[in-house]
């Protein structure tokens, strides 16, 4: 039987190895066994088959006969993941514009600003931790629990391509240009401005990861034309 402190855990390895699936550190195909997790992370095999249980649930894993088998966000899933977002993100921005608070609007400014800041001082990983949250507050500030559950994790199981999105300075820069076209609208309280301004971010974040996905298939099969 699990006890409340092993259930803590298995949310504490879960999160960890949904992290490492999600950022690339595991590979598609990597095989993960409990024999092999429990002596790297030093902890019992009841708490790792309860995290693993979850990540199957979530289609990051399967069964296989050699263990559970990495799968991943492939690149056509999240192909899928951006254009569902590029829909659903318009909307919360819209919802956002319309519900935010003095003091909330005051809070993702400051989150622009901390983006804007480390953009100049070519910081990727603070880029990047602050793209996230400016995307997240605007999902919570949107007051609807719905969309806020539904783009948080559609945000987190893209975070691989959207890391390698922010390596590039140029996209980078237009990201963070693009950021202050929805905070201006949402600071008007412009539900169609701030709809148009997300969904033209989402579509140009596609569009890059298009981009990045073309020229990997293209190095893979060895350049050929």
């Amino acid at each position: 039987m699990i006890t409340t402190k092993s259930s803590s855990l298995a949310d504490q390895i879960f999160e960890r190895l949904e992290n490492d699936i999600l950022t690339g550190q595991y590979e598609r195909f990597d095989i993960l066994t409990e024999a092999k997790l429990s002596e790297e992370l030093g902890v019992s095999r009841t708490p790792i088959r309860e995290a693993l249980r979850r990540l199957e649930q979530e289609h990051l894993i399967e069964d296989g006969p050699k263990g559970m088998t990495v799968l991943g966000i492939t690149p056509e899933d999240a192909e899928y993941i951006f254009t569902i977002r590029r829909e659903i993100e318009g909307i919360a921005a819209a919802a956002c514009a319309k519900n935010i608070t003095d003091e909330q609007l005051a809070d993702l400014t400051d989150t622009y600003e901390l983006q804007a800041h480390y953009l100049e001082k070519e910081n990727r990983p603070k880029i990047r931790s602050y793209d996230s949250d400016f995307h997240q507050k605007i999902f919570r500030y949107s007051g609807s629990v719905v969309l806020y559950d539904t783009l948080t994790l559609l945000h987190r199981k893209t975070m691989k391509y959207r890391t390698a999105s922010i390596q590039d300075s140029s996209r980078a820069q237009e990201s963070v240009k693009e950021h202050k076209a929805i905070l201006d609208a949402i600071a008007a309280h412009d539900e169609e401005g701030a709809k148009a301004a997300m969904t033209t971010h989402v579509t140009n974040a596609q569009a890059h990861l298009e981009k990045i996905l073309a020229i990997t298939k293209h190095a893979e099969n060895g350049g050929d034309n």
